[in-house]
């Protein structure tokens, strides 16, 4: 009969403690202590994405500080119905829905609330977007009180302006429309 002599425990050596790193700040000089806020503001953000037919309006928010600016991405897949008939042969995203974008971050940006579009002023398409763009969309608080928030706006494809909008006016949804009670 052979025994064999116990074995001496092997010590794994101590693994340095790794750390998740923080969602990345929306601005450079917040503090950590707003984390929590931080991550409210996002998710407001995310909630208010979505277009008029519950598509997202952008796909990514790269920047947000509420009240100021909100930067964000838009991929235009080649898969969106509107390219089948706008138009056939030179597919081209209607301005329109580069526009329901531009109010998407321009109510992320108004911070929290319920926000409606009340007013586009001054806009100029000067490119076309087509399937495969990616549009970078830059929207700048100018006015700002409980009510009404008014914004500049700009759309990039490849650093070349597509589009701009000199006003685009959001009114608070608790706002009664002019002419009802």
């Amino acid at each position: 009969m052979t025994t064999t002599a116990p074995q001496p425990a092997t010590t794994v050596p101590e693994q340095p403690a790794t750390t998740v790193p923080e969602q990345p700040a929306t601005t450079a000089e917040q503090p950590a202590a707003t984390a929590p806020a931080r991550t409210a503001a996002l998710a407001r953000a995310r909630a208010r994405a979505a277009g008029a037919e519950g598509l997202p309006a952008f796909d990514r928010l790269l920047e947000l500080t509420e009240g100021e600016r909100a930067v964000a991405v838009r991929n235009v897949p080649a898969t969106l119905p509107c390219f089948t008939a706008h138009f056939p042969r030179h597919p081209v995203l209607p301005g329109v829905l580069l526009l329901e974008s531009l109010a998407a971050l321009a109510r992320t940006a108004a911070g929290p609330g319920a926000w409606r579009l009340a007013g586009v002023r001054g806009a100029r398409f000067k490119h076309f977007v087509g399937p495969g763009d990616q549009v970078h969309l830059t929207v700048e608080v100018s006015e700002h009180t409980r009510q009404r928030t008014e914004c500049r706006a700009t759309a990039r494809v490849e650093g070349r302006v597509v589009a701009t909008v000199r006003a685009l006016t959001l009114v608070s949804a608790t706002t009664t429309r002019e002419g009802t009670a």
